[in-house]
């Protein structure tokens, strides 16, 4: 195995790490915002994202959003009961394991979220060339 050449880092370096990580807090500051103007919660959206964009096209488990959302099981849990309870999503189980339940979006939810990823996905747009101009100075040095 290779050893990595240490470097001392530089201002710059910091500079950099401190730019990018001030670039990625305006975006979640305005994620959550925009949720909540759409009268649901940070974690909710997060929950609905994770379930709309599983891989595969996929109705996954509380188990598999447990894991995308970094949250315990019991949590997932509770913010599924909150969005079931509000008309947004939709518990199924599972034909050929009754004891797996798959988490799927209801058309509200679906409307809902599709109004917020145009504007989350307008706001990225609107970032790119300093998110990319930060990436970029990281560079190559592995």
């Amino acid at each position: 195995m290779a050893q990595r050449r240490e470097r001392r880092l530089e201002a710059r370096d910091y500079r950099m790490l401190a730019d990018f990580r001030y670039a990625l807090r305006r975006f979640l500051r305005f994620s959550e915002a925009q949720a909540r103007q759409a009268g649901l919660t940070p974690q909710q959206h997060q929950l609905l994202l994770a379930i709309k964009g599983f891989p595969g096209g996929l109705a996954p488990s509380v188990g598999e959003v447990a894991e995308r959302l970094g949250v315990r099981h019991h949590s997932a849990v509770e913010l599924a009961q909150r969005l079931e309870e509000a008309g947004l999503l939709a518990r199924v189980h599972d034909e050929q394991d009754r004891r797996r339940v798959h988490l799927r979006l209801t058309a509200e939810a679906e409307e809902r979220l599709a109004r917020l990823s145009e504007s989350h996905l307008h706001e990225l747009r609107r970032l790119r060339p300093v998110l990319a101009e930060l990436v970029e100075a990281v560079g190559d040095e592995a």
